[in-house]
């Protein structure tokens, strides 16, 4: 099925993969509210499997109960924040060229989408939420921490897509734009690309498959 390096299947993040990334909604945020830069990444990535963030990927939280949890942990670490003002920002723009690439290498390859994800907050779009079902609708298979209970980087996430899939790691390509996501997979036996942009993800992509992407 693939054409270069055994490759079979093509696995996408979606934040800051087929969306722009949140961290320039996050620095935003920060710059007006008077936070240092990256606070927000920062806190993110402290106790980074058991803090807000994390129970709330995994379902362990309602989203009104990850506002009060995140707001008390800025609190901790010196400031305050608004938890639904914070989860409004990983709301990014759809990335058109990302979503094309998509529907062309799904004729080709088995195709999943790997997210880290929560219930729908209070201030998306239902134009946004039906554009997203739209671009989901395209994979194979939807792989989300939310419904099963467990999340990037821990690796019985990337087995399971693997088993949905029915492929082994040495025969996917996997794209995210957290190089912590990527380590675990990277381990296992896949091919990784950190994606910091749409042009620069889709050229790595067509180094690893062997051929364009029309």
């Amino acid at each position: 099925m693939g054409d270069k390096n055994n490759i079979k299947a093509v696995l996408w993040d979606f934040g800051g993969v087929f969306t722009t990334s949140p961290f320039e909604a996050f620095n935003q945020y920060e710059k007006e509210h008077s936070l240092p830069q990256n606070f927000i990444r920062t806190l993110n990535s402290t106790n980074p499997d058991t803090n807000a963030w994390a129970q709330l990927e995994r379902n362990e939280l309602s989203v009104s109960s990850f506002c009060k949890a995140f707001e008390m942990e800025a609190q901790h670490a010196g400031y305050a924040v608004d938890g639904a003002g914070i989860l409004s920002c990983i709301h990014g723009s759809l990335r058109k060229e990302m979503v094309r690439a998509l529907r062309s290498l799904a004729t080709k390859y088995k195709t999943a989408c790997l997210t880290n994800n929560f219930g729908q907050t209070p201030r998306q779009s239902h134009h946004d939420s039906q554009a997203i079902r739209e671009v989901m609708g395209l994979f194979d298979a939807v792989i989300e921490s939310s419904k099963l209970g467990f999340r990037k980087p821990e690796k019985l996430f990337y087995e399971y897509a693997c088993s949905t899939l029915k492929i082994s790691p040495e025969e996917a390509v996997f794209l995210d734009d957290l190089g912590v996501n990527l380590k675990p997979a990277r381990q296992m036996g896949m091919q990784t690309i950190k994606v910091t942009s749409a042009s620069q993800g889709l050229k790595d992509l067509e180094k690893c498959l062997g051929h364009k992407i029309s």
